[in-house]
Order: C-alpha cells, then structure tokens, then sequence
C-alpha cells in the first residue's frame, strides 16, 4: 500500500511533485484522474501515488467534488498521509479553488488545521513574511500577473488564502522557521489556540523546507507545491520499497515538443530551441478561422523532418497577442481552441507517425495531451530540470515517454538538452 496520498489540480503540478517524491527515494506513480482497474497490477509494490487532476480552472463546486473522490480513493488503498498539491505561484481562480478544495479535505478527513506551503527555492520560488516571489521578484511583478487563466495580482499569502477559505490564516515567519522544526511546531499549537486553521509557511532555502518537512510530518494534511514534498521524505525513509526509484525502461522513437505555454520562461525556451529544431506556431485566431489548415500544416512540417530531428509545434505567445485573441474570441474559447488542436496534433504524431518520444509545456496543454492520448497513468522517472521528470505512460498498449512541463519552469536550453536523459 502507498504511504503517501496526493492530490494534483493539474497534470505538470502532478509530474512535478512526483518527481520531489522519486528524488528522495520514494517510488511513484501518478494516474491521470481516479485510475481504474486496468492500473491495478502498476500500483503494487509504490510508496506515493499522486492523481492528476485537471481542476485549478474548473468552477469550484467541480474542483470540490474532484478532489473528494480522489481523496476517498486514496483512502482506500490505506494511505497514511495527504498532500494537495498546487502550483508554486498558487495561481487559481479568483473564486478559488485552493481555499474550497483545502476546506473540502479538512473535513472530509476531519482536522481542523494544515498548512499552505508553495516555496520551491530550485524554482526560485520563496516566501518571506507570507509574500510569494517568482525569480526574485514578488508573483505580482513575475508575469503571472498576465497569465491568460489564473492571473495573480497579490503576492499576500495570507490575504489571497484568506479571501477563499472559511478558516482563518495565519503565518509561520521566517524566524520562526530558523529556530527549527519543535519551533515550528510549538507556533502551529499557538495558532491553533487562536482558531487558525491554516498557517502559511515562510521558505527561502532548501534547508527550510527540511525543517518544515519535519515540523509537518504529524500532520494528516498538508497543502502545498511540490517543494514541501522534499522535507517530508525523512518521516517514510524506513518504510520505503528500495531500488533506484527513477529507473525507466528505454523509449526509442521520433520526438516532438508540444507547447500552448505563454509563461515568461517558456517563451525564452521556444526561443532557444527554434534555433535548433523545426517549427510550426499555431494561433488562436487563425485556427478559428482554418482550423484543419493550420493542425494540417503542422503535421506537414513534422512529417517532413521527424526523422532527421526533434520538431517543435506550439501555440505560444506574448502577452498582447494572447490578450487580443481573447478579447476577439473569448478568454475560455481561445484556451480550448489551442488545447483542442494539440490534442488532435498529438494523436496523429503518436499514431500515425510513430512519436514516440513527447515533451509539452503547459500544464493545460498537458491536459489536453494525455487526454487525447488516452493516458491512464505514468512511471516517474529521472529529472531533467527541478520539477520536471521524464516518465513513461502505464496500462495497456504501446509505452510513451513524456515530459510534461509547468509553463515556469526549466532553464532555457530545457527543451533540446531534455533528450539527454531519458533512456
């Protein structure tokens, strides 16, 4: 039986932390929703199972009901210990869903306090007195503050949590964190005495983490990115199944990079590689338009040159361009025109071109992927950059590799030197 239970709110969130999770030796794998019983015979002999759900966008009485029933799963298959994991820059809708989806999980699961803690110093993803910086810079100052679905605006930790959950927030500082973890745990019991039910966690280093990790190890819940993930290893270190947890069988086979991304450091890596590799850009408005022409150009351009390279398609922009495709076809309309036509891009790559090898970026472009592959679930396995592992599809019919990337990470040469380390 796995030890630890997650719960993703989309697919990279997922990947992401599966791969904190094999990094400190624990063996993992992720399922794309609630798996069925074709995943049984992959779920034996694993320490961490993680669901990917695709819900940060969803309406959150749905992220609600989602998270629940992955939760009862969970807890069936007798995990000890739940982590809900959200992305770094604790982007969601302004109408939630970490605030409704963290309520949910406390009551279902009966404790009256957690924590939110979505510092990834690797990712240069900190806190400081409940402000959230991305790069070095506050989340409101990073570009997420353009993201086309979750834009963030605050970078308060707390205010932001406090305007979507019923319970009230507070914060563990920074020099609460240095004194150690029995601090850390002597200012979660003061908190709790004052009716706080969720303490946000200051985290600039990777050593914070570790003591966090150890403060929180009692905690039937914990909320989070995928750093936290990192501290809490020590507590299952003498129960884990051993072997070399990133072991993957190797993929031979034609490899392409899938992107609909629009983040800061996507861009800069679409870049990098377009001086490399083949490429094709979709546009929103253009498919709109010529919807077949343009998914038909771009399995033209990657029939014509699979064989002799990798081939970049992608549907990234900047910020103007993504907002003028917007306001002409609607904020929700342009998101699924894109993730609709790599999905089908995707399909055709696999299985009438022999792709074999797939990298994306996006975690909604990632969704639309493993849903249009049929993906049930996924072996993690080595990194190729913090948070970002290869991983190998389970369940029946031929195996992929995939590499499903958050739009924010990875350095910028990521998308050629990712080949490198897989198998």
């Amino acid at each position: 039986m796995p030890l630890l239970g997650c719960i993703a709110d989309d697919f990279t969130g997922a990947t992401d932390l599966a791969s904190q999770l094999v990094s400190i030796g624990m063996r993992t794998v992720q399922t794309i929703g609630i798996p069925d019983e074709g995943l049984a015979a992959d779920l034996e002999d694993i320490d961490a199972v993680v669901v990917a759900l695709k819900s940060r966008t969803l309406p959150a009485e749905t992220a609600v009901e989602q998270s629940l029933a992955a939760l009862e799963w969970l807890k069936a298959r007798g995990c000890e210990q739940f982590y809900f994991k959200y992305c770094s820059t604790f982007d969601s809708t302004s109408e939630g869903n970490i605030g409704p989806v963290t309520d949910a999980l406390m009551d279902a699961l009966d404790v009256s306090f957690t924590v939110a803690c979505p510092a990834l110093p690797a990712n240069r993803r900190t806190v400081y007195n409940g402000y959230l910086f991305a790069g070095g810079v506050p989340l409101n100052e990073s570009g997420m503050q353009d993201h086309p679905l979750t834009p963030m605006t605050d970078a308060n930790l707390v205010r932001v949590m406090d305007s979507q959950t019923r319970h009230r927030v507070g914060l563990v500082e920074f020099d609460c964190v240095r004194r150690g973890s029995e601090a850390v745990r002597s200012r979660f019991d003061t908190l709790r005495a004052d009716g706080v039910g969720v303490a946000v966690l200051d985290a600039i280093e990777q050593q914070d983490l570790e003591t966090l990790g150890e403060a929180c190890r009692d905690l039937t819940l914990v909320t989070a990115g995928s750093g936290l993930a990192l501290g809490l290893g020590a507590r299952w270190r003498d129960q884990l199944t051993g072997g070399d947890a990133a072991r993957l069988p190797a993929i031979p086979g034609r490899e392409v990079i899938l992107s609909g991304s629009c983040s800061r450091a996507t861009l800069a890596q679409i870049e990098h590689t377009k001086a490399h590799y083949p490429h094709y850009r979709l546009d929103a408005l253009t498919l709109a338009e010529n919807y077949q022409d343009q998914v038909a150009e771009a399995l033209a351009l990657a029939r014509e040159h699979l064989d002799r390279s990798p081939v970049l398609i992608h549907a990234s922009a900047s910020p103007d361009n993504v907002k003028r495709a917007q306001q002409l076809l609607g904020v929700q309309a342009a998101g699924e025109i894109v993730e609709r036509a790599l999905g089908e891009i995707a399909g055709a790559l696999v299985n009438e071109l022999g792709v074999r090898r797939l990298l994306v970026a996006g975690g909604e472009s990632s969704g639309a992927v493993v849903s249009a592959l049929e993906v049930k679930g996924l072996q993690i396995g080595p990194s190729i950059d913090p948070g970002v592992p290869w991983t190998v599809t389970l369940g029946t019919g031929e195996r992929l590799a995939l590499a499903l990337k958050s739009g924010n990470f990875g350095s910028e040469d990521f998308m050629t030197k990712a080949w490198e380390t897989m198998p």
